[in-house]
């Protein structure tokens, strides 16, 4: 027997919440990036629909190819067909050279800026406007702020190629302000679980999980405000969700921590000592030595962050 539909089934329906992203494309530049894949995971399970670029040549894995696009971002109409293909409601640019060690500085500043311009003009030029476009700057363009916690006030100083690429970036991106709702984040020092073994904490951590008796860094005095992926990339979502357009945020956990803890916290996780030794070949004569963020403007938009503690992160990474 067939049950007729009842004015409190149309009253259920009515109450039933509709997931933020239901019915929505979102576009991940650098989809196959360390960030990348955290984010289309939290974007998926809000419902939307994720397309992502990786770089011409690389695999692309088990996605649906249709919603994959190797695109260069250097490569001006390359980029312009894939946002007609895409049509993406919102917009989460995280392709980019972000290793500040990174060999090559012109590539460093053509990947940053010349790609950034090419996406933003591409979406500035299609017939589907986003409602939100997310641009990943970097904490590194404040460089050595004399100041103990550094908000979004805080004047940029940056101290090193990678952070001059990503303020250029930043003011460049000012000239679409007025033609798409663009949204810079400025994410401090941050890992987990799939980060390469060339940033610093992957590095630590894998030496632990080899069980190694010595490790050699650079300079032990650096600071580092470090947060959880995994948080990260659920901030993005909110921010693409929130699109306070025209507006930079520190993405941070607000605490931080030195090298020699971190040090002494894998000790703790792993059960041994490792001897330290500093290669001067791994410090840099401009590293900044302290990074430690507010987030208050960040909560204030999207609400309680609930940052990992940096512990809980490290066992993650080496469990894992």
């Amino acid at each position: 027997m067939t049950r007729l539909a009842t004015d409190d089934d149309s009253a259920l329906a009515q109450r039933a919440p509709q997931r933020e992203g239901e019915g929505r494309r979102a576009l991940i530049t650098g989809l196959r990036g360390f960030t990348g894949h955290y984010l289309a995971q939290e974007l998926a399970a809000a419902g939307y629909r994720v397309f992502g670029t990786v770089m011409p040549g690389e695999d692309t894995g088990p996605d649906s190819q249709s919603d994959i696009f190797a695109v260069d971002l250097c490569d001006r109409d390359a980029v312009a067909a894939m946002v007609a293909e895409a049509r993406p409601d919102v917009v989460a640019h995280l392709a980019g050279i972000a290793f500040v060690g990174h060999a090559n500085v012109e590539a460093i500043y053509r990947v940053n800026v010349v790609g950034t311009r090419n996406l933003l003009e591409a979406l500035s030029a299609g017939v589907h406007r986003p409602t939100s476009v997310l641009l990943a700057s970097s904490a590194n363009i404040y460089g050595n702020a004399d100041v103990a916690v550094i908000d979004e006030s805080v004047p940029p100083a940056p101290a090193n190629d990678y952070a001059v690429s990503k303020l250029a970036m930043e003011y460049m991106a000012r000239l679409w302000m007025d033609k798409l709702p663009i949204t810079i984040v400025r994410p401090f020092n941050y890992t987990g679980v799939g980060q390469a073994e060339n940033f610093l904490l992957p590095k630590i951590v894998n030496h632990f999980r080899r069980n190694e008796k010595r490790i050699e860094l650079g300079n032990l005095a650096i600071a580092r405000d470090f947060s959880d992926v995994r948080m990260v990339a659920r901030s993005y979502r909110r921010l693409l969700a929130a699109a306070p357009a025209g507006e930079a945020f520190n993405v941070c956990s607000g605490t931080p921590h030195s090298l020699s803890s971190v040090i002494e916290t894998m000790g703790e996780i792993a059960g041994y000592r490792i001897d330290v030794q500093v290669n001067p070949a791994f410090v840099r004569a401009n590293d900044v030595l302290q990074l430690t963020g507010s987030n208050r403007k960040l909560a204030a938009v999207i609400g309680d962050l609930a940052p990992i503690p940096l512990h809980e992160t490290l066992d993650w990474m080496y469990r894992a």
